[in-house]
């Protein structure tokens, strides 16, 4: 079975609130013009990142002022469980 075809395992949402500290809006270093959001642990090491456009369609309307909490609560839900083996 290739990597495409395995199917993501996601940790547990108690299990990736401990592990992460921050998610940070970045712009891609390797396609100009987007956005990407980088997930990092407490010893400030990136865990994986998260394709803005894409992570906002999947979040769907928000106000502006739950945006924030509307998009860290879909990446701790969606923290693949490969991230722990860094």
């Amino acid at each position: 079975m290739s990597t495409d075809e395995q199917e993501i395992r996601y940790l547990p949402y108690e299990e990736a609130v401990k592990i992460v500290a921050a998610i940070q809006e970045e712009e891609d270093i390797e396609r100009p013009n987007h956005r990407i959001l980088t997930v990092y642990d407490h010893k400030d090491v990136e865990l994986c990142w998260f394709d803005f456009d894409e992570t906002m369609a999947a979040v769907g309307p928000v106000s502006k002022a739950e945006e924030k909490d509307a998009v860290s609560e879909y990446i701790l839900r969606h923290l693949p469980d490969w991230v722990l083996d860094g």
